[in-house]
């Protein structure tokens, strides 16, 4: 059969995502730790260690943008541009790091993806269950950081609900571009290029530390359409309790890179199990 054909989905996904959930539950206090205990140190060290030196920063209005149709560059405290910021890096890192090394165990070391298909369960439905587990990991974790963040008083707004559905597409989207790498990998090593060579400059272009106006110009037009950038453009706003500027866009570029992320990701899967 044709690897690229049209993804055969069904229920099946669910008791698969459901073994993920019972093996993790013994673990869930250490991966909890483990999962917030970086960012919440990026968060200390350079929110109040550097936020202490830069104080404010400007960002457009109703956005981050500060063009047109926004309302002009408004301030905000240091670490709340760098809270709203790193929410969504922890979203992509936790996301990432389930959907390669755990997964790639579950796949490779682990042989439990063929036990499993050995089921009624196909290869598809495997997959579906991967990223969807990968995307709840995600979002238990911000959830986590997330009231680490009311606790410290960085942000009340209401509107921070409306983060949730936004983190959790955010995490299907790296959890479904982190299954390219996966099915790609011969070896735990090979995830290396990927946090290196695609995660840390992303990190860097999409305004996480830095308003991503200080880039140069032809920087800042690749770095609007990276998957991190419109996930930041949507959620940064909601701290500062505005809405933010073009959600369709933004919310358009996510879909569209989780759905092409996940056909080609089982594309290659398929093509890996069928050699």
């Amino acid at each position: 059969m044709p690897t690229w054909r049209v993804p055969d989905l069904s229920s099946r996904w669910w008791p698969v995502f459901l073994r993920n959930l019972l093996v993790w539950r013994k673990l869930a206090i250490p991966s909890l730790v483990g999962n917030i205990a970086e960012p919440l140190m990026w968060l200390v060290a350079f929110g109040y260690g550097m936020g202490a030196l830069v104080g404010e920063v400007s960002v457009g209005g109703n956005g981050g943008n500060g063009g047109e149709g926004g309302l002009g560059p408004a301030k905000v405290p240091y670490i709340l541009f760098l809270a709203s910021g790193s929410i969504c890096m922890s979203a992509m890192n936790a996301a990432s790091f389930e959907a390669l090394y755990s997964a790639f165990s579950r796949m490779h070391v682990q042989k439990t993806w063929d036990g499993i298909m050995n089921a009624p369960v196909s290869l598809d439905s495997v997959l579906l269950a991967e990223m969807l587990w990968a995307a709840f990991k995600a979002l238990f974790t911000v959830t986590a950081i997330l009231g680490v963040m009311l606790a410290l008083g960085i942000s009340h707004s209401p509107k921070l609900l409306l983060a949730w559905p936004i983190l959790l597409l955010a995490g299907m989207m790296f959890s479904c571009i982190a299954l390219i790498f996966n099915a790609l990998a011969k070896s735990y090593d090979f995830f290396t290029y990927y946090f290196t060579l695609v995660l840390t400059p992303m990190m860097f272009l999409s305004g996480v530390f830095f308003p991503r106006e200080q880039l140069p110009g032809v920087v800042r037009m690749a770095s609007d359409w990276l998957p991190l950038t419109s996930a930041i453009e949507l959620v940064r706003p909601l701290f500062m309790d505005q809405w933010p500027e073009h959600p369709l866009r933004h919310l358009l570029v996510l879909a569209a890179y989780t759905i092409g992320a996940f056909w080609v990701a089982l594309a290659l899967t398929r093509k890996r199990f069928s050699v």
